[in-house]
C-alpha cells in the first residue's frame, strides 16, 4: 500500500496504523494459558464441591508499544495546527494575491502622542494621494530641521533648537 499526502499528520497516521496492523496480524493466537502454580500444600477435609472460581483481578496498564501509540494519537490534536478545509486555503491565498502597487513621494510622518512618528497614517496619505484606499510603508527618510537661532555665531545650540521629522518616500498601495 503507498499512500502519498502533503500532509505530515496523514503520512504519521499511516506509518501508525500500518505499524498496528502488522503487530496485530502477526500476533496470532494469543499465549497459553497454564494452570495456577501450587505451593505443596493441599486442603484436607471433603472434597465434594470444588471451590467457587473467582475473577481475575484487573490488569494494570502494561506500558507496552501499543499502549505509547494511543499515548501519541492522544496528544497528536494538540501538537498539530489546525487542518483547514479548501475553500479557507483559497481564501487566505485570495488574501495574499491582491493587486498592490509602489507608490513614491514624500509624506511628513505626524509625531504621536508618545513623541514617535506615526508612518503607517503618512503612507496612507501618500496612497491615497495616488487613488488608493491603505498603504504600508515600505522606505522612510530623516532629516533634521533646526531654527535659524543655531546659524548665530558664538550661540551656544539648546535642545530645543532642532527637531527630527521623518517621511515616507515610498509605500506598498492596495484598494
Amino acid at each position: 500500500m503507498m499512500v502519498r499526502s502533503g500532509n505530515p499528520a496523514m503520512r504519521l497516521g499511516t506509518l501508525i496504523f500500518a505499524t498496528i496492523s502488522l503487530l496485530l496480524g502477526a500476533g496470532g493466537t494469543g499465549w497459553p494459558q497454564s494452570a495456577p502454580p501450587t505451593l505443596g500444600l493441599q486442603e484436607q477435609g471433603p472434597q465434594a464441591t470444588p471451590p467457587p472460581s473467582t475473577p481475575a483481578p484487573a490488569r494494570e496498564d502494561n506500558p507496552g508499544l501499543i499502549n505509547e501509540m494511543g499515548k501519541l494519537f492522544d496528544k497528536l490534536p494538540s501538537i498539530l495546527p489546525p487542518i483547514k478545509s479548501p475553500s479557507e486555503t483559497m481564501n487566505d491565498l485570495s488574501r495574499l494575491a491582491k493587486p498592490a502597487t509602489m507608490a513614491s513621494g514624500r509624506v511628513a510622518c505626524p509625531v504621536s502622542s508618545n513623541g514617535a512618528p506615526d508612518c503607517k497614517q503618512a503612507a496612507d496619505q501618500l496612497c491615497q494621494s495616488k487613488g488608493y484606499k491603505e498603504g504600508k510603508s515600505l522606505n522612510a527618510d530623516s532629516a533634521e530641521k533646526c531654527s535659524a537661532k543655531v546659524l548665530i555665531p558664538g550661540r551656544q545650540r539648546k535642545p530645543d533648537d532642532c527637531r527630527t521629522d521623518t517621511f515616507v518616500t515610498s509605500a506598498l498601495c492596495q484598494n
